[in-house]
């Protein structure tokens, strides 16, 4: 059962702040002390995805969240070349106006992609990456199994699709890709919503959908980054996700070299959501702090 204390929707949004990213209005939130630590979200929600984790996280490091462009409480332009490589750009922007240098990853679905983005960008150089966490997310897109909305909004009918997205289907497919004994309540549905609706975000969920097409083209480049990474890494997976469960955790583990995988059984497709606590503890230990004791980064700050 989940003990975490998260942060309501209305006080989570209070603390956030923005910043002008190619003409659009971007909000962001920071928090703690300590190495920089970016949180990356994923589709068709937003940062608030971290809220279980994030007074816990914010105590050891320096916690970084971005609504991406598209998404949550960011701008959602309707005439806006939309994709992973411009998220990364953005997130990159973020980290220079908060003057990061060296910082780590923890990922979730959409944002796995975009974390595979940077670990190639870092790759190259300059090396800014410390090490990359990915949650459930559709790391390949061979055993990426995408659910009925998504198929749709990727149909010539997709513009269409989007528009008519209501609460009723929203709460049916969380429904289906949450574990059966971790399902979101109501108040969790409605904060996904909130996420989902506003500044008009169903009129461009057609356009966000094209992230699945861009995995494809960008599957070789981001897989040898992974293969021949410089950086540690740890998956830590919701293993009855029919999205990118347990099937997805197999081919991680042919596909990558020593790989370093935490199964969640019983969890789905919201591991930061349905077990925050699981998913704190495996991150502790992959960043080889122990669980219980206090960091050495001191009490967090207030956000940013």
């Amino acid at each position: 059962m989940r003990t975490a204390v998260g942060i309501p929707l209305d006080e989570w949004v209070a603390r956030g702040s923005e910043l002008e990213y190619r003409g659009q209005r971007v909000r962001y939130w920071s928090a703690g002390n300590g190495e920089p630590l970016l949180l990356i979200h994923g589709f068709p929600s937003g940062s608030w995805d971290w809220h279980y984790l994030w007074n816990e996280l914010a105590a050891c490091y320096r916690v970084i969240a971005v609504d991406m462009i598209g998404f949550g409480f960011s701008a959602k332009p309707r005439h806006y070349e939309y994709s992973l490589l411009d998220q990364a750009d953005l997130l990159q922007a973020v980290l220079d106006h908060l003057d990061v240098g060296g910082y780590h990853i923890l990922a979730h679905d959409y944002g796995d992609s975009v974390a595979q983005e940077l670990l190639a960008r870092d790759r190259s150089g300059p090396r800014k990456l410390g090490s990359v966490c990915f949650l459930n997310g559709g790391l390949f897109p061979e055993t990426h199994h995408p659910v009925l909305m998504q198929k749709l909004l990727m149909s010539p009918l997709g513009f269409l699709i989007g528009r008519l997205y209501g609460r009723a289907r929203m709460a049916q497919t969380f429904g289906n890709i949450f574990g059966p004994q971790t399902q979101p309540d109501e108040t969790e549905l409605d904060a996904f919503w909130r996420m989902i609706e506003f500044n008009q975000g169903r009129a461009v969920m057609h356009l966000l959908i094209r992230y699945i097409a861009e995995r494809k083209v960008q599957r070789e480049r981001w897989l040898q980054a992974m293969q021949h990474s410089h950086v540690p890494l740890r998956l830590i997976d919701g293993a009855v996700d029919p999205v990118s469960g347990k099937h997805m955790a197999e081919r991680y583990r042919e596909l990558i070299p020593a790989a370093d995988v935490v199964l969640l059984e019983s969890i789905g497709h919201y591991p930061q959501v349905e077990a925050p606590e699981q998913v704190l503890a495996h991150y502790l230990v992959f960043r080889h702090l122990p669980v219980k004791a206090e960091c050495a980064a001191g009490p967090a700050t207030a956000a940013v």
